[in-house]
Order: C-alpha cells, then structure tokens, then sequence
C-alpha cells in the first residue's frame, strides 16, 4: 500500500485563481448555469398557474420565496468558481454534483408548498455540503456563512411539515436569514475578480431572457398558428429584446467591470453583493413575470386579460426597469431617470389588457423601445458635445 500513488487530481488543493484578465467563465459553468435556468422555468410555471387558478397572488408569493433561497445559492456558486476555477477533474465532479441538486431543487418547486418541501431541502443540503466542500479551500472566510445556510435547510425542512400560513412564515424567515447573513458575517475574505462576475451574471441574463421565449413556444404549444397568435409571440420576442437592449445595449459592462476593478476587496464585495445580487433580484423576477404573462396571453391574444395576467405582465417590466436603475446606481453609472420613468409608467398598460393582450404588449413594447431610443440618442448627443 505504501507504493499506491493516487491521482493527483484526487487529493488536490485549490489553487490561486489565475489573473484577473485570465480568468473567464468556462463552458462547465454555462452548464450548471442551464440547469438553474431549469427553476426559472418551474417559477414561471407557479406564476401561471396561480393566474390560472385565480390566485395570482398566492403564486407570486411562493415564486418569491422560492426563488429568495435558490438565488442565494446561485450566487454562491457563481462566487466559488470565480475563486477555484473548476479546471480540474475532481472541482468538475463537485460541481456536477452541486447540479444534480440544483435539478432537484428545480424538480421539487411545484410541490415545494405542498408535500415537496422536504425534496427541496434535500436537494439544496446537498448544493451547499458541495459548496462548502469547495469553497473551504479557498478561503477560511466560508465557515462564517456555513451556519447560515444550515439554518435556512433547516427552517424549510420544517416548514413542510407545517400548514399555512407557518410554512410561508418560515419560508421568509429562511430568506430573511440568507439575505441578511452578508451583514452579520461582514465581506472580509472574498477576493472576488471583476471580469468573471460581470461575464458570468450577464450570460445568465441572456439565457434567462432565452427561457422567457421558450415560455412563448410552451403557452403556444397544440395551438394553430394564425396571425394573432403569431403576431402575440413576435411581439413577446421583442418584448425579451427590449430587455436584453435595457440590460446589454450601452457600455454597462464595461463600466461595471472597471468600477469593480478599481476598488479594494471589501468594497469591490459589497459592490458585486448590491449590483450582481440584490438588483438582480428584481430582474430576474421581472423576466419570470414577463414570462408568464405572455404565456397567458399567447392561447387568447385578442381576448381581454384576467386582471392578474394583465399586472403580472406589466409588473416583470416594472421589475426588470427599476432593478436595472439600480443596479447601475450602485456601480455609479448615470442616465436612469428615463428607466425609472418606464418603470412608473407601465402600470398604466393594465388597463389595455383589460381590452386585449395584444394592446398590452403593444403598449409595452413601445414602452421599452421609447426608453431604449430616447437613452441612445442623449448618449449620442453627450459623446459630441464632448
């Protein structure tokens, strides 16, 4: 036994990340990003089917909470491979493993509140054992937010034992614990390279907005496709366009990742903590709202639209608008008074989807396209003045 030498991939250590001009996300990452975007799909399932059971509300409470604990991890996991780049074939395995329980966390979301919660807690139990496992290696600052994250398990597992409303009570309070943990364990210990983050969350923006057309095909699915249905699903697509432009279509990232380069660890942590994390939430849920609403509306385009179709739709432009006002507030990019007016403005769409679904996306794609062209020609006119 003594002569036995393991792989050396088998017993290995993490290792530094490479420069910060070096380091980029890698393909395995933009899988395991695939099978989180499963759960996008599975929320924008709750959504619609709480409109279509006339509990909009209810459906859009459990996306919310749901949605609160599996983004935690998500950013974790962004976070552990841009300090241990899976370069290796054991961190590979690890993070397949840290997939299978993503898969059966998203599995697990239409019966998260009834009788599925505690195959939710299994499969995020085994997303954050894979995390720890890895992340330790890196940085002794991980212990700090183990506990946390133990308790958030422990607090869902419990509550799907318990009937309404205790189980939403603890739900939230899990939420609240994983939310609130980067205040109590300070950002100290995180040497987090700016390219990777913003590379890594914009490519996640792109292949959410993708789910919210595969929405598109799913709600048009045994359906002929005749000229109002597929006049509803280009105007779907250009809705999701409209997004991407608001997200990708100036120099964001670019002053993003600069504004993070120039800052020191602790400040650069708590910029990506309020830019890549907390404004994130309400885009990625205004893409899960946008989602739903168009699949509501593709099968009766021309038919009004249930009151929570109609505010779910405009409220995922809402969402998306005033998430990206903030997030580029809290990167000290200027310009977002006109995104913050269309956010205040597209409540006002509801009540043409009380006409049609067709003049509320209409209306709302001309929304967005107005922001998107008035923006561009004042950026034009500030580059030649200057």
């Amino acid at each position: 036994m003594s002569g036995m030498r393991l792989p050396s991939w088998f017993a290995e250590r993490a290792e530094p990340a490479p420069p910060e001009t070096e380091l980029r996300v890698s393909t395995l990452e933009l899988f395991f990003d695939l099978v989180f975007v499963f759960t996008v799909t599975q929320l924008t399932g709750l959504v619609a089917d709480g409109i279509q059971n006339g509990t909009p509300w209810q459906g859009a409470l459990q996306v919310v909470l749901v949605f609160g604990v599996i983004w935690w991890m998500y950013a974790g996991y962004a976070w552990l491979t841009n300090a241990i780049p899976p370069v290796r074939p054991a961190r590979r395995v690890l993070i397949l493993l840290g997939m299978a329980g993503f898969l059966l966390v998203a599995l697990a979301i239409p019966t998260a509140f009834d009788g599925g919660g505690v195959a939710f807690a299994v499969g995020y139990l085994l997303l954050i054992l894979v995390h720890a496992g890895l992340y330790l290696q890196a940085t002794a600052a991980m212990s700090r937010v183990i506990p946390f994250n133990l308790g958030a398990v422990a607090l869902i597992a419990v509550a799907s034992l318990l009937d309404r409303p205790y189980d939403y009570l603890l739900w939230g309070a899990a939420v609240l614990l994983l939310w609130g943990s980067p205040y109590f364990i300070g950002q100290k210990g995180f040497a987090l390279k700016a390219g990777h983050i913003v590379e890594r969350h914009g490519l996640l923006v792109i292949v959410v907005l993708g789910e919210s057309i595969v929405a598109i095909g799913i709600g048009a699915q045994g359906l002929p496709v005749g000229f109002a249905l597929g006049l509803t699903a280009v105007l779907g697509l250009a809705l999701a366009a409209g997004l991407w432009w608001i997200y990708f279509g100036g120099d964001d990232e670019v002053h993003a990742e600069h504004a993070l380069a120039g800052t020191e660890p602790v400040r650069r942590t708590r910029l990506i903590l309020g830019a890549y994390f907390y404004a994130h939430i309400p885009m990625l849920l205004g893409v899960v709202a946008v989602a739903a609403g168009v699949k509501k509306a593709i099968g009766h385009p021309t038919d009004p639209l249930k009151l929570g179709a109609a505010v779910t739709l405009a409220a995922g432009v809402v969402l998306f608008l005033a998430g990206n006002a903030w997030f580029r507030r809290v990167l000290g990019i200027p310009g977002n008074r006109l995104r913050i007016a269309g956010a205040l403005a597209a409540p006002v769409t509801v009540a043409l989807g009380f006409w049609s679904a067709l003049a509320q996306l209409v209306a709302l794609v001309a929304l967005v396209t107005a922001v998107v062209v008035v923006e561009r020609r004042r950026a034009a006119r500030h580059s030649v003045a200057a």
